[in-house]
C-alpha cells in the first residue's frame, strides 16, 4: 500500500469523513432540485436582465431611432403626393423646401427618377446620381431603404438617407423619394436615467450597414463584436443581449434591439462588469447549489469534529495510553460532547478506577506471596544448614577416613542446597529468577567453602541476562554446584601458576542457553569423555540435573583445560506461571512427596 493511500484511508475511516459522505449523498436530492430551481432563476433574472438592456438601449437611442423614423415616415408620405407634382418643376421644388424648412433637421429632400436625375428636390435644381451606388441601390431594392453615405453627393456631408419608391398609376416604379438626416443631428447625448455609464450606441440598416454611432465610425467599427457580423444581427426578429469580445480583446455587453425589423436596428454597448446584470449568465445553474452543499458538508464536519471527533480522540488517546500501561489517567473534558460520549468516558474513568484499584490488591497480594516464598526459602535454608551442622557432629565421631569422606561430600552438597535456597529467596520475583542474581552467590559460595590459605582459585563469571523458571533455576543451580565441586576436586595449574577457574551462561539464538564451566588443570595425560566426569554419584548428579532442565552434559579436556558444556531451552514464563495458578487452586503438596 503506497502512502498516499494509506493516508487516503486513514482519513476516510474518520467519523467527520464519514458523516460528511453520508450527508452528501443525503443532500443530492435535494441539490438536484437547488440545480432545476437555481437554473429556472437564473433564466428569468437573465430574461429580466435583457429587457433591462434593451429598455435601456432604446431610451438611450430614442433621439436617433426618433429623427430616422420621422425621415421615413416623411419619405413614405411624399412618394405619395409627390407624383402628381412632377408635371410641374417649379411646384414639386416648393413642396419639398416647405417640408425640409418645417423639419429644420433635413438636409436635402428629392425625386430621383429611374434614369438616376434628380429631377425635384428642396435644392431647386436638378442634379444627376449617375455613378452614386446609394441612388442605384435605392432604385434596384423596390421597396423602403435606409443607407449611410459617408460623403453626400450633393451636400458633402455624412449622411443617413431614408428611400421610398414611387409608383405611377399603373403600378409600375418611376424613381424614388430621397431624405437625406446629416449625422450632425442624429449624434446626441444619450438619455440615461440610471447611475450607470451610458453606452455607446450605433444603427445600422438590414445589410448590417452603420447608420450612426455615438462613438464615431472608426471608434464604433472597434467596438464591434469581434465573433458576430453586423449582418448576422440584422436578421434577428426579437431583442438580443450577450457578452462579446471586441477586435482589441476587451470585453463588452451588448443589447441589439430591433426598431424596425429587416431595416433599422439599434445597438448598445457597455464595458463588462458594469451593472448590466448579464454577469449571472457566467454563473452556471449548479453554482450556488453547490457552494451550499460545499457549506452544508463543511458546517457538518466541523460539528461532527467538534462534538463528536475530538472528544472521541481524546478518549481514544486516553484509552490507547491506559492500554499502553500508563497509569497516569488525567480527568476528560466532555462537557461540550454530546451525552452518550460524557456517559461513555463517565464510564472509562469508574473502568480505568476499577483496574487501578484491583491492580493494587493483585499487587499487594503478590508482595504478600513473595514474602511468604522467600520466608519459606529462608526456612529451608535454616534447616538444611542444621542438618549440615548436625552432618559435621556426625563427621567428627566418624572412626575411618572413607566414612569421614564420605560425611563430607554429603555436607558440601547440603551446604549447597543451602546456599541454592538462600539465592533464592534473595532474587526477586516469583515466577521468574535472574541468573545473574542467583549464579554468582552459588559461585563465590562453593569456592569459599572450597578453598583456604593454602589454595587459591582465580575466578571469573561471565553471567547474562537470563531469567529462568524455578523449575529450570533450581536443578540448574544444583548442577552447577555439583560442576564446582568436580572442579574444586581436579583444578590445578602449571607449578607457579594459580588455578583458573571461569564459568559463563549466555543467551544463544533464539531461546537457547548456554552453560559453561572450565578450569586448567595439571599437565597430566589426556583422560576420555567418561573417565572425566567420573563413574560415582557426582557423574550420575550431573546427567539427571541435566536431564531435568531439558539438556545435555558435553565435557571437552585438554592436557590443560577441563571444559564442561550444558545447553539447554530456556522454558517460557508463561508455563511457570500456568503452574503456579494450578498450585493455587489446589491443596500444597508435601516436599517430602515430590
Amino acid at each position: 500500500m503506497t502512502p498516499f493511500a494509506g493516508l487516503q484511508r486513514r482519513y476516510a475511516d474518520r467519523i467527520g469523513s464519514r458523516m460528511a459522505f453520508l450527508l452528501a449523498v443525503a443532500l443530492l436530492p435535494l441539490g438536484a432540485i437547488s440545480v432545476v430551481q437555481s437554473h429556472a432563476v437564473l433564466r428569468e433574472a437573465e430574461a429580466r436582465s435583457e429587457a433591462a438592456l434593451t429598455g435601456e438601449t432604446m431610451r438611450a437611442a430614442e433621439h436617433e431611432i426618433r429623427l430616422i423614423q420621422k425621415a421615413q415616415g416623411a419619405a413614405a408620405a411624399l412618394s405619395e403626393i409627390v407624383r402628381p407634382l412632377l408635371a410641374s418643376p417649379e411646384a414639386c421644388d416648393l413642396a419639398m423646401r416647405e417640408v425640409k424648412n418645417a423639419s429644420q433637421v433635413y438636409e436635402v429632400i428629392g425625386f430621383i427618377d429611374n434614369d438616376l436625375r434628380m429631377t425635384c428636390s428642396s435644392l431647386g435644381r436638378e442634379e444627376d446620381f449617375t455613378g452614386s451606388d446609394t441612388a442605384v441601390l435605392a432604385i434596384e431594392a423596390g421597396e423602403p431603404l435606409l443607407q449611410v453615405s459617408p460623403e453626400g453627393r450633393v451636400s458633402g456631408k455624412s449622411v443617413v438617407v431614408a428611400t421610398n419608391p414611387v409608383f405611377d398609376p399603373n403600378g409600375r416604379q418611376i424613381g424614388v423619394l430621397a431624405v437625406s438626416l446629416p449625422h450632425s443631428v442624429l449624434i446626441g447625448q444619450p438619455s440615461i436615467t440610471s447611475d450607470q455609464l451610458p453606452p455607446v450606441l450605433m444603427t445600422f440598416n438590414g445589410s448590417g450597414d452603420i447608420l450612426t454611432s455615438s462613438a464615431g465610425f472608426e471608434a464604433g467599427q472597434q467596438l464591434l463584436p469581434r465573433d458576430r457580423a453586423l449582418p448576422a444581427l440584422a436578421g434577428e426578429t426579437r431583442s438580443l443581449a450577450f457578452t462579446a469580445k471586441t477586435i482589441s480583446g476587451r470585453d463588452r455587453v451588448y443589447s441589439v434591439v430591433p426598431i424596425i425589423p429587416g431595416r433599422l436596428y439599434a445597438l448598445g454597448s457597455w464595458p463588462a462588469g458594469g451593472k448590466t446584470g448579464l454577469w449571472i449568465r457566467a454563473l452556471p445553474s449548479f453554482a450556488l447549489p453547490s457552494l451550499m452543499w460545499l457549506a452544508c458538508l463543511l458546517v457538518t464536519w466541523l460539528a461532527a469534529e467538534r462534538m463528536i471527533v475530538r472528544p472521541i480522540r481524546h478518549l481514544r488517546k486516553a484509552i490507547l495510553d491506559f492500554a499502553k500501561g500508563s497509569r497516569m489517567v488525567d480527568p476528560l473534558n466532555t462537557s461540550d460532547a454530546p451525552q452518550e460520549i460524557r456517559e461513555l468516558a463517565e464510564a472509562f474513568a469508574r473502568m480505568t478506577d476499577t483496574i487501578l484499584h484491583d491492580e493494587a490488591e493483585l499487587e499487594d497480594m503478590v508482595h504478600q506471596k513473595e514474602v511468604l516464598l522467600r520466608e519459606v526459602h529462608h526456612r529451608v535454608k535454616n534447616n538444611l544448614q542444621l542438618i549440615a551442622s548436625i552432618m559435621n557432629m556426625q563427621m567428627r565421631q566418624a572412626r575411618t577416613p572413607e566414612a569421614k569422606g564420605l560425611m563430607k561430600g554429603l555436607q558440601d552438597r547440603v551446604m549447597s542446597l543451602a546456599t541454592i535456597h538462600r539465592g533464592l529467596y534473595q532474587t526477586t520475583g516469583l515466577t521468574d529468577i535472574r541468573a545473574d542474581e542467583l549464579l554468582p552467590d552459588i559461585v563465590r559460595q562453593v569456592v569459599n567453602l572450597a578453598t583456604g590459605p593454602g589454595r587459591r582459585i582465580a575466578v571469573n563469571t561471565d553471567f547474562g541476562d537470563v531469567r529462568l523458571t524455578p523449575d529450570q533455576a533450581v536443578p540448574l543451580s544444583l548442577l552447577l554446584t555439583e560442576a564446582l565441586t568436580n572442579v574444586m576436586k581436579y583444578a590445578g595449574a602449571r607449578a607457579g601458576e594459580t588455578p583458573r577457574l571461569d564459568v559463563s551462561l549466555r543467551c544463544e539464538q533464539g531461546s537457547t542457553a548456554l552453560l559453561e564451566v572450565s578450569n586448567t588443570l595439571d599437565p597430566v595425560p589426556r583422560q576420555t569423555e567418561q573417565a572425566a566426569m567420573g563413574t560415582g554419584l557426582g557423574a550420575q548428579l550431573l546427567a539427571g540435573f541435566a536431564q531435568q532442565i531439558g539438556g545435555e552434559v558435553k565435557i571437552d579436556r585438554t592436557e590443560e583445560r577441563h571444559t564442561l558444556r550444558v545447553r539447554f531451552e530456556i522454558r517460557p514464563l508463561a508455563d511457570a506461571e500456568a503452574r503456579n495458578e494450578a498450585a493455587a487452586g489446589t491443596d500444597p503438596v508435601p516436599a517430602a512427596a515430590s
